[in-house]
């Protein structure tokens, strides 16, 4: 049966989660394409605030990396941005040009951010906190300025002062009304939670209507209606959000506030649909997660053919930390009218609890300090329970009072542990007893719980412990190897060992994983560890493997490549930089950029191009793709430098050509600097080398990145052979007991420095560390011998340098 070609406007969290749905239901039915306006596959928008804080990058919140797309035959186009539909033809166009016919379309072009319409709103310094760019330009501004604005006091304005707060700015909330969180907290509990953050250092301006932006060509202050100031250099713009409909109203969809869609998410013209933040239903459009998450469900199974049971519509909660504080709030919270209230308040403890109700039935609550009952209490508003025979403040008490019954343990099977995916308790204990999912990672993968903001892990770790009893602390409180299977790292490879597996499907299914294909962050991890325990008879599995690595070339936001030759030790030639060029020009490079580990990267080279390039340029790749030694970066040293105390070059070359092509657990950086002045960054380095008089000394488990971290002392060798020797044995023990995607910043922590330190300087350790490693190196393409540090080598380099 021929495919029906959908097509998906949006790569974010709805459109993509329904095509997770559509793809549990009925994978064979569709041609898929994605076409999304970022460089990036799918990210978790809603922990973009834990990138803003420092404790997170883009590839920990990524839900579908690239490998999922390739994997699931879905073509992605990303910074492409459809411009045009045209329902009669079922055709659309984007402002590239690209041009897509379909058999359905769905419409997933979530919201964007309200920016205040006042003099100096496009003002450098001026951003909003919606995506990946804007979290970057805030970064980035926290390096280099003080003082920053938030304006709008809701949730996103309150996750943004956080973030720039952990960054170090003094951060002020400038609030157009009275109280904080005014769609999600009553009087009392936005009262609280205001103390509760100006304890951590944020200030609040409270009833401010900010008139004007001022500054030359950046930000320098803000203007109020009552005629003060706020001085400032970066402003973030956190009013609301209004749906995308652009697009829509172009192509003659009916439009109100967000795209009308029916119950069926069914827009007004055949075959084109609407989900997500975008979508108007019943007059909502909605902005929370769930909703969007039960939307998707309904419309995998409406397009896919499927009976469902039509969307209704979505009674929103939020139960989250602002800042480190639990609250939750849930329907109709405001009292009034024939909407009575219950409140508790424990002053001393900062716990404040309301519940609403219309007669004898819950109809909201609020809960702040402790929001353990949330989750029952959104039940019983979503159920509308009639609760005449409950004392009411019981509600707010663990039932067995104090027994000491957890809340886990006393919810009924209907209720919700994951608010997010509406995911019920009865449905992760099915999955336990029915699926064998073991632990938390186990649960997300059979039941998507905990996927999304990651609320929920405590109470699926309280249920998992409930419903396991005394196998609980064997198999849901360590870190498995990934969501497919309920074994460690350290299982995974005593199985391989013990049973003499020899192939990643064979693990598999000898080890029961719950998925037969494994997954995008097991098949890479498995192939790793083969190749790491069976060297010689080990034939890598080049399709286990992420899609740079496959393609030796890292893909760009725009669709292209960019190529990186070695260039060892950051020295170059002439006959080098004229391939180079000539490459360049050939294959109509977008820019050629030198990179931190000096060597030259060439954007821009579509994909089909990159065999002809590699031969053309006919050097050894930089690996900047992969999970190896990828540079040593060296200073001039004392060939040329009047403060060099060592040759650094001819060393950095040699350690370069010693371990290039290995695999490790994750990417590996090297430095050799010539003196203390360390032009290299010795010291920010995987292992970094610094020349001092009469030798060298060897740093290690160095970060230059988002985890910024200084390297420790290794200890001190007094000959360039000792520096090789001691550099080969620490990269070896490092792939062997690192986890893999483990940076050696993470690996040295976990390992201890003291016995990293005893096994590196034990002489028979080291020496059989070498020896393994020369096994590994020996089945290396093209492997280099032995390179020592000598005068012949000093001398066959600059015979080819150009000074």
């Amino acid at each position: 049966m021929e495919k029906r070609r959908l097509v998906l406007v949006g790569n974010g969290m709805a459109g993509v989660k329904t095509i997770e749905e559509i793809l549990a239901i009925s994978k064979d039915q569709f041609e898929i394409t994605i076409i999304g306006e970022e460089p990036h596959p799918n990210y978790n928008r809603i922990l973009l605030s834990k990138v803003l804080q420092g404790d997170t990058t883009l590839d920990d919140i990524t839900l579908n990396d690239w490998d999922w797309y390739e994997e699931n035959n879905i073509q992605l186009l990303t910074n492409e941005k459809v411009i045009y539909i045209d329902r009669e033809e079922k055709m659309i166009t984007t402002n590239v040009g690209t041009t897509l016919t379909y058999d359905e379309l769905i419409l997933a072009t979530g919201s964007k951010p309200f920016i205040l319409p006042i003099p100096g709103a496009d003002l450098e310094g001026v951003t909003t906190f919606r995506d990946m760019k804007d979290t970057d330009e805030m970064l980035a501004a926290s390096k280099k300025y003080r003082k920053a604005a938030v304006i709008g006091g809701g949730l996103l304005g309150l996750e943004a002062a956080r973030g720039l707060l952990n960054l170090g700015m003094d951060v002020t909330v400038v609030h157009l009304g009275e109280n904080l969180m005014d769609r999600q907290l009553d009087e009392a509990a936005a009262t609280l939670l205001k103390k509760e953050l100006e304890k951590q250092g944020m200030r609040f301006l409270l009833q401010k209507n900010t008139t004007e932006i001022v500054g030359q060509k950046r930000v320098e202050f803000l203007k109020f209606s009552d005629g003060e100031t706020l001085m400032c250099d970066l402003v973030v713009m956190a009013v609301g959000i209004k749906p995308n409909i652009d697009l829509a109203k172009s192509a003659g969809l009916k439009t109100n506030r967000g795209i009308i869609v029916n119950d069926f998410l069914e827009t007004s013209f055949p075959n084109i649909y609407a989900v997500g933040e975008c979508a108007e239903h019943n007059g909502i459009a909605y902005g929370l997660v769930a909703p969007l998450f039960e939307q998707g469900k309904v419309l995998a199974k409406k397009i896919s053919g499927y009976e469902t049971t039509p969307y209704k519509g979505s009674v929103v909660s939020t139960q989250l930390k602002v800042s480190g504080v639990e609250v939750f709030s849930a329907g109709d919270f405001i009292e009034g009218g024939e909407r009575k209230a219950l409140k508790v308040f424990d002053e001393q403890d900062g716990i404040y609890k309301k519940m609403v109700f219309v007669g004898k039935k819950l109809v909201g609550a609020v809960l702040f300090g402790d929001s353990k009952e949330g989750n029952r209490l959104f039940s019983m508003i979503k159920k509308q329970a009639d609760i005449s025979d409950t004392v009411k403040v019981s509600l707010l008490q663990p039932i067995g009072g104090d027994s000491g019954e957890s809340v886990v343990a006393s919810m009924a099977s209907d209720e919700i542990i994951c608010g997010c995916n509406g995911v019920s308790k009865g449905t992760i204990v099915q999955a336990i007893h029915e699926q064998e999912c073991t632990s938390v990672d186990g649960i997300k993968a059979c039941t998507s719980a905990s996927r999304s903001c990651g609320g929920c892990k405590s109470m699926i770790s309280e249920l998992l412990e409930i419903t396991l009893g005394d196998q609980f602390v064997a198999t849901a409180s360590k870190e498995t190897l990934c969501s497919c299977t309920d074994l460690s790292r350290d299982e995974v490879l005593d199985a391989i060992r013990n049973k003499k597996l020899m192939h990643t499907r064979e693990v598999m299914n000898v080890l029961g994983w719950s998925t037969s294909e494994g997954c995008s962050k097991c098949r890479p991890a498995l192939n790793y560890y083969l190749g790491m325990i069976y060297p010689l008879d080990y034939e890598d599995e080049n399709e286990s493997r992420y899609v740079n690595e496959r393609l030796h070339a890292n893909i760009q936001k725009d669709g292209s490549f960019g190529v990186v030759p070695r260039m060892y030790g950051g020295v170059t030639n002439s006959d080098q930089l004229r391939k180079i060029a000539d490459v360049a020009d050939k294959y109509n490079a977008k820019l050629l950029k030198i990179t931190g580990g000096q060597r030259i990267d060439i954007f821009g080279i579509e994909k089909e191009d990159l065999p002809k390039v590699w031969e053309e340029l006919d050097m050894p790749s930089g690996y900047a793709y992969g999970k190896t030694l990828r540079t040593v970066k060296t200073c001039v040293g004392e060939t040329f430098c009047r403060f060099g105390t060592q040759d650094s070059m001819s060393l950095g070359i040699a350690l370069e050509k010693r371990l290039e092509r290995v695999g490790s657990p994750h990417k590996f950086k090297m430095a050799v600097s010539a003196c203390p002045r360390n032009c290299a960054e010795s010291g920010i380095k995987d292992f970094g080398v610094v020349g001092v008089e009469g030798g060298f000394e060897m740093y290690v488990g160095g970060n230059g990145g988002t985890h910024l971290r200084a390297a420790d002392l290794l200890g001190k060798v007094k000959t360039a052979d000792e520096v090789i020797e001691y550099a080969s044995a620490y990269f070896q023990y490092y792939r062997e007991t690192g986890i893999y995607l483990e940076r050696t910043s993470k690996w040295l922590e976990r390992m201890g420095l003291d016995n990293i330190k005893a096994v590196i300087e034990n002489p028979k350790q080291r020496k059989e560390l070498n020896e393994r490693l020369e096994v590994a190196l020996s089945v290396q393409q093209d492997p280099w011998k032995k390179i020592i540090h000598s005068e012949k080598l000093k001398s066959e380099l600059f015979e080819k340098v150009k000074v």
